[in-house]
């Protein structure tokens, strides 16, 4: 069992990049949900959809990539805020990725969102982490 869905989700991703896999199954949890639907808005993935096997439920994500070397689109994944050190932003001090080239994933009180749209509701949040 998995403590720390965040990482995992991430991690898998991350890995599926390295060696350019088409496809990546995560287990499927309201939050890995949410970030993989902002990864999607973002165009950081190509699709994703449910599915369950033997009573359990998973994410299938089709990742993305570019050229004709298949260079992916997620450069970096970075996990900022974990179980055993929570790292919060107010809206005056949420990070800026890459003069926003990049995003960052906020959980706040109306939901997961992305730094720029935090900034745009006036809200801070608990920063879960970094893509580019």
């Amino acid at each position: 069992m998995v403590t720390d869905n965040i990482s995992d989700l991430l991690t898998r991703i991350r890995n599926a990049n390295m060696v350019k896999h088409h496809v990546v199954q995560v287990p499927h949890t309201k939050m890995s949900l949410a970030i993989v639907k902002i990864l999607k808005d973002e165009g950081y993935i190509e699709n994703f959809e449910d599915y369950a096997e033997n009573n359990k439920k998973y994410l299938l994500i089709l990742l993305k990539y570019f050229g004709r070397n298949r260079q992916p689109v997620i450069s970096k994944l970075q996990r900022v805020s974990k179980p055993g050190l929570r790292v919060y932003k107010n809206k005056k001090t949420l990070p800026n990725i890459l003069d926003n080239l990049g995003i960052a994933i906020i959980s706040t009180s109306k939901g997961v969102m992305t730094n720029i749209k935090a900034k745009e509701l006036g809200i801070g949040g608990e920063v879960l982490c970094y893509i580019w």
